[in-house]
């Protein structure tokens, strides 16, 4: 038998991984009985672990309805998350900055004004006013550098105070490196109050794998996040997974920008609403995340402020 070639050996392989790496079929993917293997989304995120068990056809119609199931121990080719697309809600005039009542320390999104729209805020802290209304802030870092920021160039700032969330535009007018790296920023412009209420709620789609109950191990199924504030989640599952004040084991990832982070936690279920068939769409509130957690969700929801999808007291 003649020997294949090195190119002939390669392209074998290369045939061989695209069909491993086709997309995963409803009648590839067992019920009833433990996977041979995980499954995970087009883009490589995690939907199911090898052992994992679909209780039943619907499981399983939903897992194929929300999301594009692979094989997670062949190769896939990269294909790009798709994000969601909204238009923000509109915001009441604010008189003057004192009425925002910001606190030291107070939570703000910040990004250029120049290109602003769909561009990602980057988290920053107030530290300090000026008698003249003048705000000083953190310098935001993006993958450990400060943001690329000029004097004399406007932002656009999202500002998180005890009762309501504003959006305004200051100027830069220094930068400065000692004690710390902040920003000084002129006083507002453009002024907004965007509803009083605790949390902002912006659109979300992406895996989050559950377990029934607060204890064990691994997961059962996976449902889809439709919602998110840095309070908890709402999510879209195959059935109702537990009743109003049960618990769930939840795991995900949030992506924002460079930045990807593991969540691992348990979640109280708050509501639980009946959507078509056995399907229902839950209200989680995240009481249990760590600090570092609890800054990823913030991130997140600053990333999408111009993809509101509600201003809620919580995610019912």
């Amino acid at each position: 038998m003649t020997n294949l070639t090195t190119e002939a050996r390669a392209e074998a392989a290369d045939a061989a991984t695209a069909i491993e790496a086709a997309p995963l079929t409803p009648d590839a993917v067992p019920v009833g009985e433990p996977l041979a293997w995980p499954v995970v989304d087009r883009d490589g995120a995690l939907l199911l672990d090898a052992g994992s068990v679909l209780v039943g056809a619907a499981e399983r119609d939903f897992l194929f309805q929300h999301f594009a199931p692979h094989r997670g121990d062949a190769g896939r080719p990269a294909v790009a998350p798709q994000s969601a697309t909204a238009t923000a809600n509109g915001g009441e005039a604010v008189a003057t900055t004192r009425d925002m009542h910001l606190n030291i320390g107070a939570l703000m999104g910040l990004r250029p004004e120049m290109g602003a729209s769909g561009a990602p805020m980057h988290p920053c802290r107030l530290i300090g006013f000026a008698p003249n209304d003048a705000f000083f802030v953190t310098t935001p870092y993006v993958d450990g550098r400060p943001i690329d920021i000029t004097p004399g160039e406007n932002v656009e700032i999202v500002a998180i105070a005890s009762q309501a969330v504003y959006r305004f535009v200051c100027t830069v007018h220094a930068l400065s490196h000692a004690p710390l790296d902040y920003l000084v920023l002129s006083k507002p412009a453009n002024l907004r109050r965007l509803r009083e209420r605790r949390s902002i709620r912006v659109r979300a789609q992406f895996p989050v794998r559950y377990g029934i109950g607060e204890e064990g191990a691994g997961y059962d199924g996976v449902a889809l996040a439709r919602g998110l504030s840095a309070l908890g989640l709402s999510v879209s599952a195959a059935w109702a997974l537990g009743k109003v004040g049960e618990r769930l084991r939840v795991a995900f990832q949030l992506r924002s920008g460079d930045n990807d982070t593991a969540i691992e936690t348990t979640a109280v279920i708050r509501n639980v609403q009946a959507e078509t068939g056995a399907q229902a769409t839950l209200g989680l509130e995240l009481d249990r995340l760590t600090p570092a957690e609890r800054m990823a969700m913030k991130v997140y929801v600053f990333d999408r402020q111009d993809d509101v999808l509600s201003w809620t007291s919580s995610m019912r």
